[in-house]
């Protein structure tokens, strides 16, 4: 790769911890080494987080895109949208939603544009989102309606090289066997199969979690492993997927993280969301998986409580543009 590629990077909520660990990544000239940066967002907004951490880099504010030169100083692509003045570090505000929803509005049309070949967004808050209009219920369906994306998508977790996607996500547990169909969960192994080939890997060995305890005992313990997930895999297989399983929830996750799989395929949030944070909550990232740009976050949320204080962790952003760069030129590759 002779060019590293020009990613976006989001400063996030502006109350949030957000510019803070963007700040704190410029000043370690963190940037540099995976890609070339424009940062989106209020550039009054990254000055105040210059001075909560004391430190700050050169920079370039520039109007358009075309207009960065990393020779100059850090390209900031200033949304003049958000006045500090009128936000407090660490509440939920509105004009956060908005600035929020701008800032992601702008990276898909940048990418659309191929002005960029990727981005990464600080936290956001999605209920300041859905207080400034947003009808969407995460940023997740908001940006596949920008890409009017009909394919399968959704959050991927990852720590390590783990990669994780649920079939189903923020729904009562009383409701989740209702929600296993052969297709919601063929669904989710096919995401997790083309996310994980658009980071380079060229034949991703999947591992499905059973629901019930001891994968349901031969239906002595539940019928959802034989009714449904061993038929998804079946068809998974005839597609050409490296899926396996069902395998008990409480050893998957030991054979996961031991290497034997490259991505765990569960049937609910918590089951894979436990195992990702008591391994790595600090460094886990968040894919925007199945849309057709690589779009990574940290997987914490914006930490009111110690935003403001210069003392937030960045390892996790750090990997989230490390993944957004690897996804960028894999897929510059294959173009």
């Amino acid at each position: 790769m002779n060019k590293k590629p020009v990613l976006g990077i989001l400063l996030g909520d502006g109350a949030g911890v957000g510019p803070e660990i963007v700040a704190k990544l410029a000043v370690a000239d963190f940037y540099a080494k995976y890609c070339r940066p424009i940062i989106i967002g209020d550039a009054r907004i990254l000055e105040r987080a210059f001075a909560i951490i004391g430190s700050s880099v050169p920079t370039q504010v520039i109007s358009s895109a075309d207009e960065a030169d990393w020779k100059v100083g850090l390209p900031v692509l200033d949304q003049k949208d958000l006045d500090p003045k009128d936000v407090p570090i660490g509440k939920l505000l509105r004009s956060c939603g908005q600035a929020n929803l701008n800032m992601l509005e702008l990276a898909v049309r940048l990418y659309q544009d191929r002005k960029i070949e990727g981005f990464c967004f600080g936290p956001l808050n999605k209920a300041g989102m859905k207080e400034a209009g947003c009808k969407f219920e995460s940023e997740h369906h908001f940006m596949a309606d920008l890409f009017a994306h009909t394919e399968p998508f959704g959050e991927i977790n990852v720590v390590g090289n783990l990669w994780t996607t649920r079939t189903t996500s923020h729904i009562p547990i009383s409701e989740v066997s209702s929600h296993l169909t052969v297709e919601s969960i063929l669904r989710a192994v096919r995401l997790a199969d083309t996310s994980i080939r658009n980071s380079g890997v060229a034949k991703p060995r999947l591992a499905l979690a059973a629901l019930n305890p001891h994968a349901g005992e031969n239906g002595m313990c539940g019928r959802e492993e034989i009714d449904v997930i061993e038929p998804a895999i079946k068809a998974a297989r005839e597609m050409g997927i490296d899926a396996s399983g069902p395998y008990p929830s409480d050893i998957t996750f030991i054979k996961a993280f031991r290497g034997d799989f490259d991505g765990v395929v569960t049937m609910y949030h918590d089951q894979g969301q436990i195992a990702l944070k008591l391994k790595g909550f600090d460094e886990g990232i968040t894919i925007a998986g199945g849309l057709p740009a690589p779009i990574v976050t940290c997987a914490h949320g914006t930490a009111y409580d110690i935003a403001g204080k210069g003392i937030v962790k960045t390892l996790a952003f750090e990997n989230a543009v490390k993944m957004a760069s690897k996804m960028a030129s894999h897929l510059a590759e294959k173009a």
